[in-house]
């Protein structure tokens, strides 16, 4: 009985509730039973249930609102939802809520019977793929994502617990770590992955055209609008949209992004008519969105109606375990896509690359192997094969300063030094460093004057 479905039961009429607990309890699942709306959303808490029989006509939280509660929590709770007479367009709304299927009272008790098999054997189908991709999380893989190291595994760990659910996602991290992949995994272990998948740039798309994307516009909207054209947001229904960049969407579109997440509706640039929408949004940022949020460029509100889930990727630079996996992965890729016959990278290689700093990520090294392996002379991938900010010698970690140095000329040292260690990122450097973009160009700009 411990490995028994649990089933709960949310019904009114105290006779029908007792009548459908005991009979499905016969059939050899665990039942609890809830009378109202508001105690069915308390034991799905504590219960825990696999499956929940949910009434329509339920007092205090109608079995809609219980729908779209744990709808707007991420929940994946499997539902079969009952409705009397006259409610067939409330059973269809439950549906579009992401309930399993519908019964009609008086409920056909066989039909029951063999919905709640079918919906356990789904769920243990469901619970071995889970366990399926945990050994392949441990094994430093899922889907498209590599690494081996306790950051990746974390990030993997992540992507596995928020992809059944409906949940919104904040993606963060450096540009080229991978984000947008992180995005496509959740989406194709999600239960939409039959559904579009559509990656929208914010960053990349012109200011003025912006909303149109995203939302659509009508004929004669503006200028130029010579037909109905669908956004971004309709194209993506029944799937998933990634908003990437996010951070660079003006202030003003982030307030009617805002009302559309929460009202899952929008109404086209130049129309009247709201459309419905069923599109799950995943956020992307190389940006801090709390430093953004202080200096007025992102709305909190909105970053709060996002962050159900945030899912942060670390830089190559903070996992170096994950280098050679990479490089295999890689390697194996071209072999497959471009007929390279490269088979691996030797020591002296290998070391180079470990010692890069990899200010562009996986982006920056998975160019850096394709290139490799069109160039390579032999089976193995040399130093002689790669670029040469890779292949020269390490900077040292240090500065030496002479008793005597000025305080002009240890500073001058220690920001070429921090220029060579970053391959002359400035952006980097002034964080490294402590100091404004402003300030590390003022002080090139004054040494180069000294000359």
């Amino acid at each position: 009985m411990s490995d028994a479905k649990r089933i709960l039961v949310a019904e009114d009429d105290q006779a029908t509730r007792a009548a459908w607990s005991e009979l499905i309890s016969s059939w050899g699942y665990a039942v609890e039973a809830a009378e109202d709306g508001e105690r069915a959303v308390e034991l799905i808490e504590g219960f825990d249930p696999d499956i929940l029989l949910l009434d329509l006509k339920l007092p205090r939280k109608d079995g809609l609102r219980v729908l779209s509660e744990l709808r707007s929590r991420g929940m994946q709770l499997p539902t079969v939802v009952v409705s009397g007479e006259g409610e067939i367009p409330d059973a269809v709304n439950s549906m579009k809520l992401g309930a399993y299927d519908y019964l009609r009272k008086p409920v056909d008790l066989p039909h029951l019977k063999v919905l709640l098999h079918n919906l356990s054997e789904h769920l243990n189908v469901t619970t071995e793929n889970r366990r399926l991709r945990h050994r392949l999380i441990q094994a430093g893989e899922l889907g498209p994502l590599i690494g081996e190291s306790a950051a990746m595994r974390k990030v993997m760990a992540s992507v596995d617990q928020v992809a059944p659910t409906h949940a919104p996602v904040i993606i963060t991290g450096e540009s080229g770590t991978g984000k947008e992949v992180v995005a496509r995994t959740i989406h194709d272990l999600s239960p939409r992955r039959s559904g579009p998948y559509i990656a929208v740039n914010c960053a990349a798309l012109p200011e003025s055209l912006m909303e149109s994307d995203l939302f659509g516009h009508e004929r004669g909207a503006f200028t130029g609008a010579d037909r109905r054209r669908e956004g971004c947001f309709e194209l993506a229904k029944g799937g998933t949209l990634l908003l990437d960049e996010i951070s660079e969407m003006k202030v003003e579109l982030q307030a009617k992004l805002l009302r559309v997440l929460e009202e899952k509706k929008l109404r086209r640039v130049g129309g009247m008519v709201e459309v419905p929408l069923d599109v799950r949004v995943i956020a992307a940022s190389n940006r801090d969105l709390m430093t953004a949020i202080h200096d007025g460029k992102f709305r909190q509100d909105l970053f709060f109606r996002l962050n159900v889930f945030a899912i942060g990727v670390p830089p190559l630079r903070e996992r170096f375990e994950d280098l050679q996996p990479l490089i295999k992965h890689f390697i194996h890729l071209f072999s497959r896509s471009d007929g390279c016959k490269v088979s691996g990278v030797d020591g002296e290689a290998l070391e180079a690359m470990k010692r890069y700093a990899w200010p562009g990520n996986v982006r920056e090294l998975r160019n850096v192997v394709q290139r490799a392996s069109f160039v390579a002379r032999s089976s193995l991938i040399s130093l002689a094969d790669l670029p040469p900010e890779i292949v020269r010698e390490p900077i040292p970690k240090g500065i030496d300063v002479q008793v005597g140095c000025s305080l002009d000329d240890a500073e001058r040292a220690l920001i070429f030094r921090t220029l060579d260690s970053v391959q002359g990122n400035k952006v980097k450097a002034s964080e490294i460093l402590g100091i404004s973009l402003k300030t590390l160009y003022n002080r090139l700009g004054r040494y180069r004057a000294e000359q």
